[in-house]
């Protein structure tokens, strides 16, 4: 009988990475891929982080949009074997291995919540990014968090595994940016029902149950 299992960050996303797409493949990525491009920076000729990059999806667009230099890193090796880019680097996104103000532009999909510490992340970004650097993450909101809402995914046995994440209050990301020396210009939070509305089999109820409720956050800044 499947049951449900808690694996560490990495050991859960070396799991999924067997099966994980280089694009938005549920409703709520594709919607936070949207949200992410409406406020997308210009990075024509600009260097440029992937800083968690999972499988690539934001690679592949930073070298369409004619980055000068993109950089995707990740912790896990089995998601970043499968991004097509020439300068890849494994790595701790808490510990960069890379130099003070060596990039324009950062950009994180759905990684801060992987975070032991936001002050720290946002510390380390704000050191490798140059004066007028700019940074654009996204994360699932702390308030789904607190909701009872969890991060997870079905293997390839049908095993629902949970996969770890820190509850990083919209205070402490502005808190964080501050400390960091980084000024926060973009705050959007996509709510149910509202912002995110995308059909999907058990929609209705979703969006009964959870109408208003803030899923996603994307934060923009700069230093």
């Amino acid at each position: 009988m499947n049951h449900t299992v808690t694996l560490s960050t990495l050991d859960a996303y070396n799991r999924w990475s067997t099966s994980y797409p280089p694009i938005p493949h549920n409703p709520l990525m594709r919607a936070e891929q949207s949200a992410m491009l409406e406020y997308w920076p210009d990075v024509a000729g600009k260097r440029v982080l992937d800083l968690a990059c999972g499988t690539g999806r934001y690679t592949r667009r930073l070298i369409d949009d004619s980055a000068a230099a993109v950089v995707a890193l990740d912790l896990c090796d089995g998601m970043l074997r499968q991004v097509t880019a020439p300068n890849r680097v494994q790595a701790d996104m808490m510990k960069l291995p890379l130099c003070n103000g060596c990039f324009d532009v950062v950009i994180s999909g759905l990684a801060v919540g992987h975070a032991y510490s936001i002050y720290t992340w946002m510390n380390e970004i704000a050191r490798v990014l140059g004066d007028g650097g700019v940074l654009l993450y996204s994360d699932f909101h702390p308030e789904a968090s607190r909701a009872g809402l969890v991060r997870s995914f079905t293997d390839e046995r049908g095993q629902k595994v949970i996969v770890p994440h820190a509850d990083h209050g919209l205070e402490e990301h502005r808190a964080a940016a501050d400390a960091a020396g980084l000024t926060i210009d973009i705050v959007f939070e996509m709510r149910a029902g509202r912002d995110f509305a995308e059909e999907f089999s058990g929609s209705d109820e979703f969006y009964g149950q959870w109408h208003g409720l803030p899923l996603l956050l994307i934060v923009g800044a700069h230093k």
